[in-house]
């Protein structure tokens, strides 16, 4: 029975067909959303900081937790340089912020000008939590998912200037260590 166990939790862990890669993504993601709560909150609670710069931190932690464990378990991309990743996750998590901010105003919006939602009991509380459930589950499918699996976790060529550009805040490398091969995939 233990081996049987181990070796589904090998396969799960080990397989990279879409829908596991999925189920790993998902697992990934509600975990550093925790992760992000439990930061906001004792930043909040405990350390006294207002709510926009807890949430900031919170947010802030939680991305940097998704990218490293996304890079190591989700996607297993360790060949790809940490970087590269790290420019490419900032750009898609950006992005992600944009659609989900932009698209549940925009929803928001429309919802508040169907009159006929009032009468079935609708209220404003109502159609922003419909719209950011909505909008959050397309952009997380539609943008968050398919981005980090296509473009973030990946080597494409955009990950020389993604690797010059995250040169400009690391320190520089000097020496020997400065001229390392990137096609063999070192940095």
């Amino acid at each position: 029975m233990v081996d049987k166990i181990k070796k589904i939790i090998y396969r799960f862990v080990h397989t990279d067909s879409l829908v596991v890669t999925f189920i790993r993504s998902s697992m990934s993601s509600q975990l550093c959303a925790w992760f992000d709560f439990i930061v906001s909150f004792v930043m909040f609670a405990w350390v006294g900081l207002q709510p926009i710069y807890s949430t900031a931190i919170g947010a802030l932690c939680g991305g940097i937790a998704n990218c490293i464990v996304n890079y190591k378990f989700t996607y297993h991309s360790l060949d790809c340089p940490w970087k590269a990743v790290a420019v490419k996750f900032t750009m898609i998590w950006f992005g992600s912020m944009l659609l989900n901010s932009f698209g549940t105003e925009g929803l928001y919006w429309v919802l508040s000008r169907w009159h006929f939602l009032e009468r079935i009991g609708f209220r404003p509380d109502g159609y922003f939590t419909i719209s950011r459930l909505i909008v959050s589950a397309v952009v997380s499918l539609g943008w968050n998912f398919q981005m980090q699996r296509l473009f973030v976790y990946r080597r494409v060529a955009f990950d020389k200037y993604a690797i010059r550009f995250a040169d400009l805040f690391c320190r520089k490398k000097t020496g020997p260590e400065a001229n390392l091969n990137y096609s063999k995939g070192e940095e």
